[in-house]
């Protein structure tokens, strides 16, 4: 199989980050990443001017690294309680995934994605537990999440009779 040198002009999942010079199949070069606008030839004249490359990536990974480090910050000052019905026996039903977490801290105003929130297992407990969020490679934030319970009397649905007015 023939391969190829391209310099990549953006972060590719599997392949690399701006500024890289990978070695790619000729036709993958050919057809996807130089089309596109994503790598470019890795000639002479264009590895001249990888250090503009490297410059722009350097100053976009610090912005993210500035940027993870202030949410660390807004997710430390977190402490959201979730409420789990009970039955006999003190058994819950349900229980608060990485799904629930998410939407709490979106209504908070904290967008992040919600595979960065590491749960190795749903909440089924009452108490404290520390869930790690990874919001850069080098930045990881711990959430205290605390779960309540409800105990969810069998007769709940039944209403007390209203006492009879006084005439």
């Amino acid at each position: 199989m023939a391969t190829t040198e391209v310099i990549l002009r953006e972060k590719i999942t599997g392949l690399g980050v701006e500024a890289d010079v990978v070695k790619v199949k000729a036709g993958f070069a050919r057809n996807h990443l130089i089309p596109t606008g994503k790598a470019y030839e890795a000639t002479k004249g264009n590895l001249r001017n990888l250090e503009s490359l490297q410059a722009k990536r350097t100053q976009r990974e610090a912005e993210e690294l500035a940027n993870a480090q202030e949410l660390v910050g807004k997710i430390s000052r977190l402490r959201p309680k979730f409420t789990l019905e009970t039955g006999q026996g003190g058994k819950a039903f349900g229980s608060i995934t990485s799904m629930d977490i998410h939407k709490e801290l979106e209504e908070k105003g904290i967008s992040l994605e919600r595979t960065a929130i590491k749960l190795d297992k749903p909440l089924k407990r009452s108490g404290k537990s520390e869930v790690e969020i990874k919001l850069h490679a080098d930045v990881i934030a711990t959430l205290t999440v605390t779960v309540e319970t409800e105990e969810k009397a069998a007769g709940e649905n039944r209403e007390d009779p209203a006492p009879a007015a006084e005439a």
